[in-house]
């Protein structure tokens, strides 16, 4: 019996230290699983807060589709002034950025020979109109004479013969003096249409040639983009055809219209240029780089910004706002053009998309990028 109460005792001991250390441990792992709890809750990053115009609904639109153009823009008025004469470069005071007005003097070119060739020929000039007035005398004094029947006609017929060669003499003395003055003119610099300086390409003292470029004139008043389009592009494009640019730069889109469409293709690329005017140039510079759409034709599609599609990853996918929270969906992309707002200038590039259901919450591009699953909390739009 005492050795049956023993075993008996050490039993209840050990089953009283197993549950000790039973309620030991359950206490451990409770108070563990309240500080995880505690530390995932810490981890949950708060609401992202949005506004209402953040969030957009996908919904069929009418596009304008368009061509795609790039290229840089010119001036549709411009001239180089250059050396009608040989000679030294003088008086040249404009540089780059100068305005100035046609025919405004802006050099002249050295020609020491000019003037004395002009008093030159004035000189005898004026010398076959003193033949001419001899001549005259003796043809009127020889026709009284043969009238009267002193003289014998031949003397009157040779007579007019001296007459209307002093004449011819004097009116090739003229036409001396005429290019005497126009190689004296020929040495004066004068802008030819009314502009800015865009280049200063001789220096004042430096000798130039005939024909020697020395300053380029922009007219900055009248810009066109000259795009280089695509052979199959080009065939749908018309004369008149609006257009919409954005120049690096300059936040607002500028409003353009296709003013001449080149006949020939350009050799080697078989490409076509296509000249558009700008609507407003104002602040723009020669030689900037605009690119754009022009509308062609129209589609009917669900559509989102083009701003709103990410291209961070291998395909192109978008933000949904799905219960609250962001989730990322891929999309298939489509025609591109401007929608309902085409006629503003502001309107922006739409794109239609395929895989996602109309009426469905995309995140405008502005948002940035959120992690999947982030909570976002939308603010109610302000009247």
């Amino acid at each position: 019996m005492r050795v049956r109460y023993g075993w008996l005792v050490v039993g209840l001991v050990a089953l009283a230290v197993a549950a000790g250390a039973y309620r030991v441990v359950d206490k451990r792992q409770t108070e563990r699983a309240k500080a995880e709890a505690q530390t995932e809750s810490a981890k949950v990053a708060p609401p992202t807060l949005l506004s209402a115009t953040d969030v957009l609904t996908l919904q069929t639109q009418t596009l304008a589709v368009g061509v795609p153009v790039s290229g840089a823009i010119k001036a549709s008025n411009a001239a180089f002034v250059k050396a009608r004469v040989a000679g030294e470069v003088q008086g040249l005071q404009v540089r780059e950025g100068d305005f100035v007005k046609a025919g405004q003097l802006i050099g002249r070119i050295e020609n020491s020979e000019a003037g004395p060739r002009l008093q030159q020929a004035q000189q005898q000039a004026e010398s076959s109109k003193t033949q001419i007035d001899v001549a005259q005398r003796n043809f009127d004094n020889n026709r009284a004479l043969v009238e009267q029947g002193f003289i014998s006609k031949t003397a009157l017929e040779s007579s007019t013969s001296a007459l209307a060669s002093a004449q011819a003499l004097y009116r090739a003395a003229q036409a001396a003096v005429d290019i005497a003055r126009k190689a004296l003119d020929d040495g004066v610099l004068r802008a030819p249409i009314s502009g800015q300086i865009a280049q200063r390409l001789t220096q004042p003292g430096e000798r130039a040639a005939v024909d020697a470029r020395i300053v380029e004139i922009v007219d900055l008043s009248k810009l066109e983009l000259e795009a280089s389009v695509g052979t199959a592009e080009s065939l749908q494009l018309q004369v008149g055809q609006s257009a919409r640019l954005t120049v690096d730069g300059r936040p607002e889109p500028i409003a353009a219209r296709i003013a001449r469409i080149n006949p020939n293709a350009t050799p080697g690329n078989r490409s076509v240029i296509a000249y558009l005017a700008l609507a407003d140039g104002a602040g723009l510079r020669q030689g900037l780089f605009a690119q754009g759409t022009v509308a062609v034709s129209s589609t009917t599609a669900l559509a989102l910004p083009l701003s709103a599609v990410r291209t961070d990853k291998p395909l192109p996918y978008v933000q949904l706002l799905v219960d609250g929270k962001v989730q990322l969906q891929t999309v298939a992309l489509g025609a591109r053009g401007i929608g309902a707002d085409a006629g503003k200038a502001d309107a922006p590039l739409m794109v239609a998309v395929e895989g996602l259901a109309a009426g469905a919450q995309v995140l405008a591009g502005a948002v940035g990028p959120l992690r999947p699953g982030s909570v976002v909390s939308v603010s109610a739009a302000t009247p």
